[in-house]
């Protein structure tokens, strides 16, 4: 099975990536917030919400350094927060990467 990381940084309140990216998440894939798509992990928002009912078998990451920008200092437990180095060790990782542009 190929396993994707998605990549995602437009807010999740802007337009519908957030939520076609979610729809298209398969077994194994993974999914990396960056930018302003971290936002998404606030506590009480929709994209959060949606974010915990993913399955267990999509691993959630987030760029660290986008995270404290946004004062977002105490992710989900299941988000794993990755600096530069461990962004470019996920892409060597999975098989495809799929940038939402």
């Amino acid at each position: 099975m190929m396993a994707t990381l998605h990549l995602l940084s437009h807010s999740p309140f802007n337009d519908g990536r957030f939520a076609s990216c979610l729809q298209l998440l398969g077994p194994g894939d993974g999914l990396l917030l960056t930018g302003e798509a971290v936002h998404a992990l606030r506590d009480g928002t929709a994209p959060r919400r949606e974010l915990d009912q993913t399955p267990a078998t999509n691993a959630l990451f987030a760029l660290l350094e986008d995270l404290q920008a946004r004062g977002l200092d105490n992710p989900p437990e299941r988000v794993v927060a990755v600096d530069y180095a461990g962004f470019v060790d996920l892409c060597t990782r999975f098989d495809k990467v799929n940038a939402w542009l």
